[in-house]
């Protein structure tokens, strides 16, 4: 608190390509902000899914990559700036630098392995929860906030477990989550409102291009276990992408019997963006750190690669016994 209460110019940032955990923890503690008699400025690296865009002051969210020059002056001129929902600076792509060298107190609120502890000067980093949003939701409650909250940021919070647990499907085996949950939705959210808002407002385009991928972009390599599909950016043209329309789709590989790991390709904005889910102890974190530098949590994490496609994916079944030793 007397951090927040000195600070007078406060940014609130997430991860490139944010999801609905990044995008709803910042927006449930900038309303938080709000309610202390604070303004925040919410900067993402680039655009996030349409299907997040209801949410409550996500009209309000500037993107780094459309405004780098003003932006960046912001970043600079910030004395605190909250890192929701990444564990290193190198998750922020362009804006890296910037935040790096900004003189402002960082503080880290995340639940991704192996966190870049040095590069904050406070930190809120626990990988046994859910999601950013179940984290920061622990940390209100410890502040005694939870007889401020409102719907707005009860709906922001319930978002991001949600889409960070797959709709309750997976890193939810505690009743933490669930009783999290509970709490949110006696705000008087509408469960089923925003599930439908979330899951199911895709354009026929997406479908289609869900389609396409499972039958001709999947193949399957029985001997190792794994799945995996790939879009160029021809096939994103044809198709007519937007940003979330990829989102999952990874899932449908995994769900394949007897497929314990998977990995997604797509081609965007000049990097080969690579979606990794697997079963069990299958450590996706690893791989994708050592040989895609990215990394995530045990079952799910992301990677890049400045390669071709062709190059990338041939990298990828190379490493593949490295994998599942």
């Amino acid at each position: 608190k007397t951090c927040i209460g000195d600070a007078q110019r406060i940014c609130v940032i997430c991860h490139s390509n944010p999801d609905g955990d990044a995008i709803g923890s910042m927006l449930a503690l900038n309303g938080c902000l709000k309610k202390w008699g604070k303004t925040a400025q919410l900067i993402a690296p680039n655009d996030f899914p349409d299907n997040l865009r209801w949410l409550d002051g996500a009209s309000d969210i500037q993107l780094f990559n459309k405004h780098q020059h003003s932006i960046g002056a912001d970043l600079q001129q910030a004395d605190l700036i909250f890192c929701n929902d990444f564990q290193s600076f190198a998750r922020l792509n362009d804006m890296c630098k910037v935040v790096e060298h900004s003189k402002a107190k960082k503080v880290l609120i995340d639940h991704h392995l192996l966190p870049e502890l040095s590069q904050f000067d406070m930190a809120f980093s626990d990988t046994s929860v859910s999601s950013t949003c179940e984290l920061l939701y622990g940390i209100l409650q410890t502040m005694g906030f939870l007889p401020q909250f409102d719907k707005a940021i009860a709906e922001a919070l319930f978002v991001g477990i949600m889409t960070d647990t797959g709709s309750f499907s997976y890193s939810c085996n505690h009743h933490s989550v669930f009783d999290i949950a509970a709490q949110l939705i006696a705000y008087d959210i509408d469960v089923k409102h925003i599930h439908e808002t979330v899951y199911s407002t895709f354009s026929e385009y997406r479908m289609r291009l869900l389609g396409f991928c499972l039958s001709d972009r999947l193949t399957v390599i029985p001997e190792h276990k794994t799945a995996y599909m790939y879009l160029t950016k021809e096939d994103l043209l044809r198709f007519n992408y937007i940003k979330g329309d990829t989102e999952g789709i990874v899932n449908y590989a995994l769900s394949i019997k007897n497929v314990v790991f998977a990995a997604f390709f797509t081609e965007v904005d000049g990097l080969i963006r690579i979606s990794f889910r697997s079963k069990g102890k299958i450590d996706t974190n690893t791989f994708a750190k050592t040989y895609f530098n990215g990394g995530g949590h045990l079952n799910a994490s992301g990677g890049n690669s400045t390669e071709t496609m062709a190059e990338t994916i041939a990298r990828f079944e190379k490493e593949l016994p490295n994998m599942l030793t």
